[in-house]
This record gives structure tokens, C-alpha cells and sequence, in this order.
């Protein structure tokens, strides 16, 4: 039988695993097709394609979770492939069909293999069969509250709520209790249905302080299989990944290679084919317990092929042609330590709230060896209320671990965002933390040590402000009026007619305020993007960066943004409404309990809001009643929107 011929290849996703997976598919020779909703008609990835086809609509549900709409776009550009990404339609067994039957090669395993392990709850039954060891859990078709109450209560309190078809937390809740099933499950369910379109669900024991480990298997169309080693995925918030290395610390050789195999039997069990994740908990006493397998390419597949030296979509698309494995087991590499850091849109000190908005900065890291950014965004880009709020990945590889940390260190402190909330900060702190250095790792590591990772606000310093206010003052006077470059009111170094050489700023950087009266006697020079200040004798250089009315200014490993403002018009910001309660991101609303004149309880859930394919509850922060409503099920809403006026009691 002859290859497949695969020339053009459509990336049916988005962000930075579509720019990664085309940026593969070129060095190959392929043509690439990007597709893209009405809101990513300009995003990055459908920039950099071969050819684009626009799918419509804005909320993934119209675009790029339509499957004749995919197939349609695959027809239209000439592409004899399609490779799903992660997240979306990749674990849909119904597009792996669909893709077959219109001829096309999905760069993915069989459809049967999908259906065998997609569920996790068939994954767990079949892993029973097997012999593969279980967490204790529910993964029958009942689906009715009684059921899952009955269940909860056989397997004991806490427990952990999953949605069948799913991953990357969406769908998951911690249950703690009975008292809060009923709405948990609710909840998990709507967030189910509206990203994978399956709202059925699971539940198992939550285990306390176990790791996550999970193992790489790659097999081909000859019945080939084999593991590139492990990753340890263990720190994690909200259930969702944030940071992966490879390998696993303190993993034995012999541990790997039992969890490796373990594995593979999986796989071949199911006929699997092209790239797979099998995951596991590991407890501290070296058991590991099956959990999922995701039959995709995983977001932190980089870390892998940063140890092995392999190119895992080269990989996927020689097997999709027909092509055997190029190496056994054996000759798998393991070469030194890889690090990877999901830099995501979103609020941390604000329980990690997804954020949108323009990017007026955004500066990644210089490449270099060891040094890899896998991200879907460029300075200026817009971040939407409809898609993962994930920008990109930092990856760094070093000779040990490190080795490799200092590094991904050094690229934290390179990159430069602005324009909305991130979590560079947040990953900076984990990176540095003594505990991480010291590779003590579980998946509760993040709340355990909240509040060195995520400290309360504290005061800025003197020199802070004195420097920041060095910053502004220089960068405006290098901004000189267009309109006459002559005239000395282009100058902004405080130069007044007939009055002393000084200048004032009333400057704000997070929430605080200061004024600052700066003379002819300067403490910091600004050259280029550089600010050079001394104090007792130290020098020191900043990176100092000025986009628009605002200055970003890095100090102590954070870059802060300072802005000017009036003093005069300078009002504290007010609700409209008083005792108003507003959206705390832009979303459409999934559901309003409420109605006007209802009396509630505090902790009251009030309107559930959708943002990013996850739902944010708001409550009431105290007992009161319902003096109005300014929103409705279905509508689209603003940050800072009134959503509902509570009167207290």
C-alpha cells in the first residue's frame, strides 16, 4: 500500500499551538492552513499561515467546534490533512470519523482509541480490567444527583468532580462536603457541556499531597510503541497545569520504567496510534494510580523533546504518511533537565480571574540555547472573552535541573507584558521559591505556600517612586512635541518662564499614589530602555519601557506600570449603583438565580458568569435583599459592569 500523500496540512485550533505546529509543518515543506472565528480573524496564527479560511462566529461552540465547518475549510484550501492541537475537537471521536470519512488523514489515533480512552470514564473501567490500579471512584452512565450523592459518601469526603470528556480543569470541582454537591455538580456539568459538548461526569477520592506524573507514548501505524520518558506536572492551580519538567525529580530508573511500560500496554491495548499522554498519580510511597490518558499532544509535550532532541509533530506527521517509529525503546534519549511555564492572561491576586484587553507590551525572552517560547500572541494583539486565557510557554533545558531553572529564571526577568493582568510574576515567585529549587513537589505545592507566591500588597518604596518618577520625567522628555521640536514647551524637564527649573508628577502604580517634586539635581539617567540610578554608592540599571501614557518600569524582578494623573480630576471611582455588585471580567451571563425583591443569604450564589470557558460565581458578600437586576441570561458584559444591586439588611 502506498503513503498517504500529505502536502497541505489544516491546523484545526488556535493560539500558540497552531503557530507551533505550522512552524513544524513548514520546516517539512508542508503548506499550512490556518482557521479562525470572526474575533481571530487578525490573531497571530491565522497571520502566519499559508492559507486562511474563516470560520464565523466568535464563542468557540460557532467555530472551531463545527465539525462540517472544518471539514468544509480542509476541502476548500486543498489540505489532505487536519491536526486537531490540544483542547477543542482533539479528543472528539465524531471528528476523527468525520475527517475519515471525507477522506482526509487526521493527525491523531483511531477514532475507536478516542472513544476507548476519551471517556475517562471507559479509560478507568478498561485500566480495571486490566489490572492497572484505580483511584477510588464513580464511573458508571448513571448521572442523576442521587447517584453521584451515593457514590460521595461510599468513597468518603474530599472527592474530586471530572467531567468524562474533558481536560485542562475545565469541568473539575473539589467537593468538600454534601452541602456542596448539588451545586458543584451543577456547575461542573454546564462548564463540561459548553467545552466539550458532553456534560456527563465522574468522581473519585481527591488524594492528599499526591504528584502528578505523566508518561509520553508515541506508536505508529506497525504496531511500534514506545515512552520518551516522564514528566512531573505536579504545581498546578484550579486543577490546570502551570508548570512541567521533565524528567520527574527522584524518579528511579526503575520506577520509570515500570510506570513506561505500564504505559505502553495501555496503548497497544487500545490499538493506539501517533502521539498520547498516559497519566498517573504517584503517592510518597512510589505507587502510581492511573488517572487519564489523553490521546492528543499535550501543552507541555516542549519539555519532552527538549530532553530527547525530538521534534514530536515531525513525529505525528511521519506517522500519519505511514512511516515506522525511527528508534526503539533503547535508543530513547534522556538528556539533562527541561523546565516549562504557562504564561496566561489573568489576575492571581484576584483567584486567578481570566483577563482581557489589548496588549500595549509584550517583549519575550532572547533566544538562545536552552532557551524556547512557544507562544500565539504579538504586541498589540487583543485577548478575547472567548478562548483559553493561556499566551505562550517559556522552556528552558540545562545540563541539570538547576541548571535549568536559573535559566528560565533569566527569561522571566527578560520578558515584558503590558496592557492587562498576567501571571509572570506569580511564576517568577514559584521558579525562585526555595522549595521548587529543592524539587519538593506535590499538587498541593501552590496553596501551601500562598503567601510567599502570592503576597498581599505592600507599600512602594521611596526609592521606588523616586526612580519611577526619574522614568517618567526622562521618557516624556525624550517624546518631544511632533507638531515643533524647537519650542520649548516640547520639553518636559520642568523647564517654566521666569520660574525655577522644577517639575512635579502625581503619579500612580498599582493602586497607590504619590506626588514627586524632581529639581536640577537628577539620581538616575535614562538611556534607552535603560534607567540607571545609584543609591549609597550602588548602581543599579532598570529596564524602563514607555508605551503610550505609561511607563513600565522593572524593579526588584517585577515590571510595575506607572501612569500620570490629574490631581484635580482625579475622583475616586464609584458604582453607579450603591451596593452594586459588577462583573469582575468581560463574559456573557449563564444563569441569574435572583429576581428583584428576593431576600439572600451572604455567600448567596447570585448570577453565574462564563469568561474563557469557565464559570465565576457571583455572590453576595453579606445578607440583604435584591434591590434590582442589570443583566439577563445570554448577554455579553463589560468589566466593571453593574450586575446586580444588593441592599443590605
Amino acid at each position: 500500500m502506498s503513503a498517504p500523500v500529505l502536502t497541505t496540512l489544516l491546523v484545526a485550533n488556535r493560539g500558540e499551538i497552531a503557530c507551533r505546529v505550522m512552524r513544524t509543518a513548514k520546516a517539512l515543506g508542508l503548506t499550512t492552513v490556518a482557521v479562525h472565528s470572526a474575533t481571530d480573524r487578525d490573531a497571530r496564527h491565522s497571520r502566519e499561515a499559508d492559507i486562511r479560511v474563516d470560520l464565523g462566529g466568535s464563542k468557540a461552540a460557532d467555530s472551531y467546534l463545527q465539525i462540517d465547518k472544518l471539514i468544509a475549510a480542509a476541502k476548500a484550501s486543498g489540505a489532505q490533512a487536519i491536526h486537531p492541537g490540544y483542547g477543542f475537537l482533539s479528543e472528539n471521536a465524531g471528528f476523527a470519523r468525520a475527517i475519515e470519512d471525507a477522506g482526509l488523514i487526521f493527525l491523531g489515533p483511531p477514532a475507536s482509541a478516542i472513544d476507548a480512552m476519551g471517556s475517562k470514564s471507559a479509560a478507568k473501567a478498561l485500566m480495571e480490567t486490566a489490572g492497572v490500579p484505580l483511584v477510588p471512584g464513580y464511573h458508571g452512565e448513571a448521572q442523576d444527583f442521587d447517584t453521584f450523592r451515593e457514590a460521595c459518601d461510599r468513597i468518603g469526603y474530599p472527592v474530586l468532580l471530572k467531567a468524562t470528556a474533558g481536560g485542562g480543569g475545565k469541568g473539575m470541582k473539589v467537593v468538600e462536603d454534601v452541602s456542596q454537591l448539588a451545586e458543584a455538580l451543577a456547575s461542573a456539568q454546564r462548564e463540561a457541556k459548553s467545552s466539550f459538548g458532553d456534560s456527563r461526569m465522574l468522581v473519585e477520592k481527591y488524594l492528599l499531597k499526591p504528584r502528578h506524573v505523566e508518561i509520553q507514548v508515541f506508536a505508529d501505524q506497525h504496531g511500534n510503541c514506545l515512552y520518551l520518558n516522564e514528566r512531573d506536572c505536579s504545581i498546578q492551580r484550579r486543577h490546570q497545569k502551570v508548570v512541567e519538567e521533565a524528567p520527574a525529580p527522584g524518579l528511579s530508573p526503575e520506577l520509570r520504567r515500570a510506570m513506561g511500560e505500564a504505559a505502553v500496554r495501555s496503548a497497544q491495548a487500545i490499538g493506539y496510534v501517533g502521539a498520547g499522554t498516559v497519566e498517573f498519580l504517584l503517592d510518597s510511597r512510589g505507587e502510581f494510580f492511573f488517572m487519564e490518558m489523553n490521546t492528543r499532544l499535550q501543552v507541555e509535550h516542549p519539555v519532552t523533546e527538549a530532553i530527547t532532541g525530538l521534534d514530536l509533530v515531525a513525529w505525528q506527521i511521519r506517522v500519519a504518511r505511514g512511516e515506522a517509529l525511527p528508534m526503539t525503546q533503547a535508543e530513547v534519549p534522556l538528556i539533562g533537565h527541561a523546565i516549562e511555564v504557562r504564561l496566561y492572561a489573568e489576575d492571581p491576586a484576584n483567584d486567578f480571574l481570566p483577563a482581557t484587553g489589548r496588549l500595549e507590551l509584550y517583549r519575550e525572552s532572547a533566544a538562545g540555547p536552552g532557551r524556547r517560547v512557544d507562544s500565539g500572541v504579538e504586541e498589540g494583539d487583543e485577548i478575547s472573552p472567548f478562548y483559553d486565557p493561556m499566551l505562550g510557554k517559556l522552556i528552558a533545558w540545562g545540563e541539570d535541573r538547576e541548571q535549568a531553572r536559573l535559566r528560565l529564571l533569566s527569561m522571566l526577568d527578560e520578558f515584558a507584558i503590558g496592557g492587562l493582568k498576567t501571571n509572570i510574576n506569580f511564576l517568577r515567585r514559584i521558579i525562585a521559591h526555595p522549595a521548587f529549587a529543592a524539587a519538593e513537589l506535590d499538587t498541593g505545592f501552590i496553596p501551601r505556600f500562598q503567601e510567599q507566591l502570592l503576597p498581599a500588597p505592600s507599600d512602594l518604596s521611596d526609592a521606588f517612586w523616586q526612580a519611577a518618577a526619574q522614568a517618567v520625567a526622562q521618557s516624556q522628555a525624550d517624546s518631544p512635541r511632533a507638531d515643533d521640536v524647537s519650542s520649548p514647551w516640547a520639553i518636559s524637564n520642568g523647564f517654566r518662564a521666569g520660574l525655577p527649573k522644577e517639575i512635579t508628577l502625581h503619579l500612580s502604580c498599582e493602586g497607590q499614589d504619590r506626588a514627586l517634586t524632581l529639581g536640577d539635581v537628577c539620581t538616575a539617567q535614562l538611556k534607552g530602555e535603560q534607567l540607571l540610578t545609584e543609591h549609597h554608592g550602588v548602581r543599579r540599571q532598570h529596564r524602563a519601557i514607555r508605551r503610550g501614557d505609561s511607563v513600565y518600569l522593572q524593579w526588584e524582578g517585577e515590571l510595575r506600570r506607572i501612569e500620570s494623573y490629574d490631581p484635580i480630576g482625579a475622583v475616586e471611582a464609584s458604582h453607579s449603583h450603591q451596593g452594586g455588585l459588577t462583573a469582575p471580567m468581560n463574559g456573557s451571563i449563564v444563569r441569574v438565580l435572583v429576581e428583584a425583591g428576593q431576600t439572600v443569604e451572604a455567600g448567596a450564589q447570585l448570577v453565574v458568569l462564563e469568561a474563557m470557558k469557565m464559570e465565576h460565581s457571583i455572590r453576595a458578600p453579606h445578607a440583604g435583599v435584591i434591590k434590582a437586576l442589570y443583566c439577563q441570561e445570554g448577554e455579553m458584559v463589560s468589566e466593571g459592569s453593574a450586575l446586580v444591586e444588593l441592599e443590605e439588611a
